[in-house]
């Protein structure tokens, strides 16, 4: 999309000074959102939030016993006035896209690159689908009538699809 951006790797816990002090100077060096990525306690965005007003998003990222749960739960859960983003576990692609939709705001050219990709990946899903209903009518025409009706018919062999 054309984002300039900057990485660095910090801590809440353990280099909790140079954390502070990259959120506090990051509206200074022409940061307009970031995104953080933690597990576990995933204090990292919080700690970013409380130093800066600038958005926040955060990817709570799988790790320890609970495979990111942990991490979601303590970001969804900050306190009045300190708000982060969050996004699925793991769901960096959607971090980016949620950090270009609020840069397109003030970046009209993200806001048209951002309607390109998803009328295209639409188009791909409706590819996507119309595939997938030649095959399922392939497999029904390859099947007997009663096997098939059964197959397609029966509720409890369908759970969850939709035809």
């Amino acid at each position: 999309m054309g984002v300039v951006c900057e990485i660095d790797i910090s801590s809440a816990h353990r280099l909790p000074d140079k954390t502070a002090e990259y959120a506090r100077s990051a509206r200074g060096r022409g940061t307009e959102v970031i995104i953080v990525g933690a597990g576990m306690a995933a204090h990292l965005a919080g700690m970013i939030a409380s130093h800066t007003t600038l958005p926040v998003i955060d990817v709570p990222l799988s790790s320890g016993a609970l495979n990111g749960v942990d991490a979601l739960y303590a970001t969804v859960q900050m306190p009045p006035g300190i708000p982060v983003a969050t996004v699925a576990v793991n769901g960096g692609k959607n971090a980016a896209y949620l950090a270009c939709s609020i840069l397109s705001i003030k970046f009209p050219k993200i806001s048209d690159i951002l309607e390109i990709y998803r009328d295209e990946t639409g188009k791909q899903l409706q590819q996507k689908s119309k595939t997938y209903r030649v095959n399922l009518e392939w497999v029904k025409n390859k099947r007997t009538k009663d096997e098939s009706n059964n197959y397609l018919h029966n509720p409890k062999k369908t759970q969850g699809c939709f035809y």
